[in-house]
């Protein structure tokens, strides 16, 4: 599969943007979530193979991207980054899936650009999660509690065990290789903004956090809401609650799946996500 890296400039911040497949196949463009990383979705582009042209990026803040000194972690500054990087690739119409933040983000630019977005994926996103669900506190806990250092590899990967026992210890270790950096000490520290991004997480300003239910009801083409069926996040009701706002939106669970539905259920995510997108 060919893959191709190169970075965007985009509100005067570099956005290191990795795409893979076929450059002139059918774009889908997929969105992380607040502690990920484009690479995140680098065995679902696989899966979704051939003929299609799968674009992510690093949002701002997070792996190769540039960090924002104003701490510009809002909804409202990602969806202008995704604006941004549509306009300068000369995306007319893709395909977008968002996981968690990215779900938001892409729920509220799929609102706001009707005409650009043929088919939607959110997964385990949907509004009362970020405010109200607990896997709401458990993120605001983890954003609270992570060491800032540590001083061995090996630390690191126990601390991300403690943190996502679902996953397989590849997908840990990639995660890790995507989201460390090795310090002058021989230690790793955290390759995103974690003190700019738990900042706006922990203490947001209330301007600028968005109803998503508006966006929901704004919703014009055919989208599917993936949820973990044991995520502690995306809340049955709420899922309903989409459905019911909505007609264009349709929702599966996928079964022994935390909020990472596509880590921990990569098979399962990749065949609904290829099954949705290839309906005519």
């Amino acid at each position: 599969m060919e893959r191709r890296d190169y970075s965007l400039s985009v509100s005067s911040l570099g956005l290191h943007v990795t795409e893979w497949g076929d450059r002139q196949g059918a774009p889908v463009v997929m969105l992380h979530g607040i502690r990920g990383y484009a690479e995140t979705f680098a065995r679902l582009a696989a899966d979704l193979q051939p003929g299609v042209r799968v674009i992510a990026f690093d949002q701002r803040g997070r792996g190769q991207s540039d960090w924002d000194p104003d701490r510009h972690y809002y909804v409202d500054a990602y969806v202008a980054d995704m604006e941004a990087v549509a306009d300068q690739l000369g995306l007319q119409q893709f395909d977008l899936l968002g996981h968690s933040m990215g779900g938001i983000n892409a729920l509220v630019y799929a609102a706001r650009h009707p005409s650009r977005v043929r088919r939607l994926v959110i997964e385990d996103a949907g509004p009362g999660a970020f405010e109200a669900s607990a896997g709401a506190a458990r993120i605001r806990k983890e954003l609270d509690t992570t060491p800032v250092h540590f001083a061995s590899w090996e630390e690191a990967a126990s601390f991300m065990r403690a943190l996502r026992p679902s996953v397989t210890e590849a997908a840990r270790q990639q995660r890790l290789e995507s989201m460390l950096k090795e310090t002058v000490d021989g230690g790793f520290t955290w390759r995103y903004d974690h003190a700019g991004i738990a900042a706006t997480r922990l203490n947001p300003d209330p301007a600028r956090i968005v109803d998503l239910v508006p966006a929901v009801q704004s919703i014009a083409c055919d989208t599917l809401v993936v949820r973990g069926g044991r995520s502690d996040y995306l809340q049955p009701e709420m899922v309903q609650r989409m459905c019911q706002l909505n007609a264009h939106i349709t929702a599966i669970d996928i079964p022994d799946a935390g909020h990472y539905v596509h880590d921990d259920q990569p098979e399962l995510f990749a065949h609904a996500v290829r099954h949705f997108l290839k309906q005519a």
